[in-house]
């Protein structure tokens, strides 16, 4: 849990997420909670750009898209050069409730890494995401030695010191399991908490063929360390 002095920021890696934005950073805003928020904009071609400046958010920009893993790669950079303590990811598509972030920041039990934990019910959850996150999830668990039941989740809240000691290599959506395979390996204490499930009426940019071979590629990777 963080103190009351810690140092928190939120950081949202955006691509074409214009429909969702807006109402995001305001539900976000209304939390009332030392935070600061961060938006990576990453290549977007809609109105991304303009919702982040007419809302006066922190935020940093590149061209083209460079990937999820990429955006999150600025976002902890910036954390680390500017003395955060915790920083909490969340998708800006609201698959994840913004209110949900109390339950990170009065979470009373220590950890490196909490991860938003979802139910992934066939009835909610679309067929190939919950195959693909109950494979990666279990193969994650294995290699980490605790259980992760939704390794896909990005709602996140990372202590800084364990950013500093992580060399993640890749930038596309495998980023979020790779920085899982090398917690594992430093033996970063893991804590889930649950968040509700929301599917409808959001567009996912996660290709099931490319990114399940990119997490093959990490599994082979991983055995061979």
């Amino acid at each position: 849990m963080p103190d009351h002095f810690s140092k928190i920021l939120i950081l949202i890696p955006a691509y074409n997420a214009a429909n969702h934005l807006e109402e995001l950073i305001e539900r976000i805003r209304k939390i009332d909670y030392r935070v600061d928020l961060l938006v990576i904009n990453d290549g977007s071609t809609d109105s991304t750009e303009n919702i982040i400046t007419e809302l006066e958010v922190g935020h940093l920009s590149h061209t083209p898209n460079r990937g999820k893993g990429y955006a999150l790669k600025r976002g902890f950079e910036y954390a680390i050069e500017h003395g955060y303590d915790h920083v909490i990811t969340i998708d800006a598509d609201l698959q994840h409730l913004p209110e949900e972030l109390m339950s990170f920041l009065s979470y009373n039990q220590p950890a490196d890494i909490s991860i938003g934990t979802r139910t992934i019910d066939l009835k909610k959850v679309p067929p190939h995401r919950w195959l693909t996150n109950n494979m990666t999830s279990l193969i994650i668990s294995i290699f980490y030695g605790a259980r992760v039941r939704d390794s896909q989740s990005g709602f996140r809240m990372i202590v800084v010191d364990l950013i500093k000691k992580l060399k993640v290599s890749t930038v596309k959506y495998d980023f979020e399991s790779e920085m899982l395979f090398q917690a594992g390996l430093l033996k970063a204490k893991i804590t889930e908490i649950p968040i509700t499930t929301v599917y409808e009426g959001s567009r996912s940019y996660f290709n099931p063929l490319a990114d399940v071979g990119r997490f093959i590629k990490l599994v082979w990777k991983r055995i061979w360390l």
